[in-house]
């Protein structure tokens, strides 16, 4: 019976064929084993430490492969699984290293004849389970429900952090980088789970806050949260502990964030140079564009404001907008006795309305606007220490919009992160945790493995040009053969880049 409309049709092969759809992903296998995943799980997560089944490093590879394959959800290992070439290679990589006795001794894990090459769904969810802490729960129902609440991390989630700082260690062990600017920037992530909270745009989600190394691409810490809490709660915290994610050979940071990170305590540990690896830590933030200072603003006068330009083809393009430095000293610091002063920017943009007619009801929107003389504007604020000049620190601040508004829509749409697989919160901070090293993964091939022309490729087209081939996976002389399709465009940069790879150093060897 015709299967369709055109002369062809589908059958199972019933036999061991050896073909694969993700050729691609040996590459990622190679980078994985080079930066020495498998030895960081076991020093920092040991949720699977000398139990039967499948080992942590099992567990998470599998799950960042099924990330950059593109699967969205637990249920889709059953997809990797079903691909024999992948499997063949997932099982060759498995023993990779191994003495015989070592690949005895792994075999005894199984009380039976392991038939599958990924974890299934099941396993995995029991695996996601450990991260959990049902206790925190129990806290969480005596905190007051209009109260931000963070959930403690224990021991296996907190160990996820630390194989993401060995991935870091790793890129800059190879690629070194004195300077960190971190730019810090919550995401929300919407869900239909029942026991997800509403954030401040009205509908259920969570709400991790990310800090990106914008020098290396990576995420250098996450914190998963619930939608209820602001952005800005604990802020000065999570920039301590992203802080200590940051690998040897770094030597100044400089922070950048939107106006939750117009936090007064965190401004102060900045410029007193707490941090006792660091120093004094550059900034620029978003500050709140208050009725104070709106009134600072109205006093600079018009000659002060100068053109914003931005560079476009190697040439300084005007923006239509204007920035000015602004006397302003909020009421927080006002009467504080440590003396500190920051600078403030203020930058206008000329608005095409109309002012408002006295008696009508103003407008309003979705950022600040006020009138000056016989004309109405958008106004933003900036606070920075730095001392350079005024348009250049706003630039610099402009530059963190771009890059982490991709990373995030990266996570959540390229990456698995969009699609949370539990109604507990551990679980979910797990899901999001793993995606952030798939993430960090494939952000590692792209500085050290890839062509520089991959650098701003997404995931979409990654997929379709390096990850998703069909190949034929063969054994001789007891190692894999991976065939692609004669004259395939991708051949020549696949194995450019396993030999890239096979050239990096290991972190900590220097």
């Amino acid at each position: 019976m015709a299967q369709g409309v055109l002369p062809f049709q589908y059958e199972e092969e019933q036999r061991e064929s050896g073909l694969t759809a993700l050729a691609g992903l040996g590459v990622y296998l190679d980078m994985a084993y080079k930066l020495g995943l498998e030895d960081s799980l076991k020093r920092h997560v040991g949720v699977r430490e000398d139990k039967q089944g499948w080992s942590d490093f099992q567990m998470v590879l599998s799950l960042i492969l099924l990330n950059l394959a593109g699967g969205e959800c637990v249920d889709d290992l059953r997809i990797l699984d079903g691909d024999d070439g992948f499997c063949r290679m997932m099982e060759k990589a498995a023993s990779h290293g191994m003495k015989r006795k070592e690949r005895r001794e792994q075999s005894r894990r199984w009380r039976k004849e392991r038939k599958h090459s990924v974890p299934s769904a099941s396993s995995v969810f029991r695996y996601l389970s450990a991260f959990h802490d049902a206790k925190q729960e129990e806290f969480r129902k005596q905190t007051d429900a209009e109260k931000a609440f963070i959930p403690q991390a224990n021991r296996y989630l907190r160990g996820l952090s630390y194989v993401n700082a060995d991935i870091a260690a790793f890129v800059q062990a190879n690629r070194p980088q004195p300077v960190a600017t971190l730019d810090m920037d919550a995401t929300l992530v919407s869900t239909s789970k029942s026991d997800a909270l509403y954030s401040y745009k009205g509908y259920k989600s969570y709400q991790p806050l990310n800090t990106w190394w914008d020098e290396q691409g990576l995420v250098i810490h996450t914190e998963f949260r619930d939608g209820n809490v602001p952005a800005g709660y604990e802020q000065l915290r999570v920039l301590q502990e992203a802080l200590e994610c940051l690998p040897e050979g770094v030597e100044h940071v400089r922070l950048r964030s939107d106006t939750a990170g117009y936090q007064h305590d965190l401004l102060a540990y900045c410029e007193k140079g707490k941090h006792p690896r660091f120093g004094r830590i550059e900034f620029a933030v978003g500050c709140d564009v208050t009725r104070d200072f709106k009134k600072a603003v109205r006093e600079v006068e018009d000659d002060a404001w100068l053109p914003l330009c931005k560079e476009i083809g190697g040439k300084m393009v005007d923006t239509g907008q204007e920035w000015a430095e602004v006397c302003f000293v909020p009421n927080a610091i006002a009467k504080s006795k440590t003396g500190l002063e920051y600078r403030y920017l203020a930058l206008r943009e000329r608005m095409q309305e109309q002012l408002t007619l006295p008696g009508t009801e103003e407008r309003t929107y979705p950022f600040p606007t006020m009138e000056m003389g016989e004309q109405k504007y958008k106004v933003f604020g900036t606070v920075t220490n730095l001392g350079w000049e005024g348009d250049e620190v706003i630039r610099w601040l402009h530059k963190r919009c771009g890059r982490s508004e991709e990373a995030h829509a990266i996570m959540k749409e390229d990456l698995a992160g969009g699609k949370l697989p539990s109604g507990d919160f551990g679980e979910n901070a797990a899901w999001w945790w793993i995606m952030m090293l798939s993430f960090n993964l494939h952000a590692s091939m792209k500085v050290l493995a890839l062509d520089k022309r991959w650098a701003h490729k997404r995931m979409k087209a990654v997929r379709f040009a390096l990850i998703n081939l069909p190949g034929r996976v063969l054994e001789h002389a007891r190692r894999l053969i991976i065939r692609l399709t004669g004259g395939h465009p991708s051949f020549r940069e696949i194995i450019e880049a396993r030999w890239r790879i096979a050239q990096l150093v290991p972190a900590g060897s220097g």
